[in-house]
């Protein structure tokens, strides 16, 4: 545990965060920036389970936020979910982990759907085939605030495991 990456962050910068939203971009923005910078999702072993799950977190918000789960799952990021169900029950987002876990079971059922490569128009098609991501993309939608809300409050209340306070 000693090597993960714990980036700077300023002190000044996480007080004038106000929201639960500008909190939770604080600490993946450094996150974003080193797997960038490093172009290997390898980087996530340098991360506590806690960072991993906030920046899987932050590809589940913005992928499903666009493009519901569908997107999610033809872009690649299945693996990202693997470990979210234990990582949001550790810190209470029970509901959240169940609706994560009914993703990935329906991703199973249907993996052949997002193994291959496609067009415009077979992603399109997806969101025909697969109605069932409709409810889970619904459930999603009114998680969100809760769950982002609850892994703010655990962020603060144990933000060495984020971060170096400069």
């Amino acid at each position: 545990m000693s090597n993960v990456f714990l980036p700077v962050i300023k002190r000044s910068a996480l007080d004038s965060a106000h929201t639960d939203e500008a909190y939770f971009e604080l600490l993946v923005q450094p996150l974003h920036e080193e797997l960038y910078k490093r172009n290997d999702f390898a980087f996530m072993n340098d991360l506590s389970d806690m960072q991993q799950l906030f920046l899987s977190y932050d590809y589940v918000r913005t992928q499903v936020g666009q493009g519901g789960f569908i997107q999610f799952l033809v872009n690649g990021y299945a693996p990202l979910l693997m470990n979210m169900p234990e990582w949001l029950k550790l810190i209470g987002l029970d509901d959240m982990a169940l609706l994560i876990d009914d993703v990935l079971k329906v991703y199973v059922l249907n993996n052949d759907y997002f193994k291959k490569e496609m067009n415009v128009d077979e992603f399109g098609k997806l969101y025909e085939e697969l109605k069932e991501f409709e409810e889970l993309d619904q459930r999603y939608e009114n998680l969100k605030e809760p769950t982002l809300a609850r892994m703010v409050t655990f962020a603060k209340e144990n933000l060495q495991k984020f971060t170096r306070i400069e």
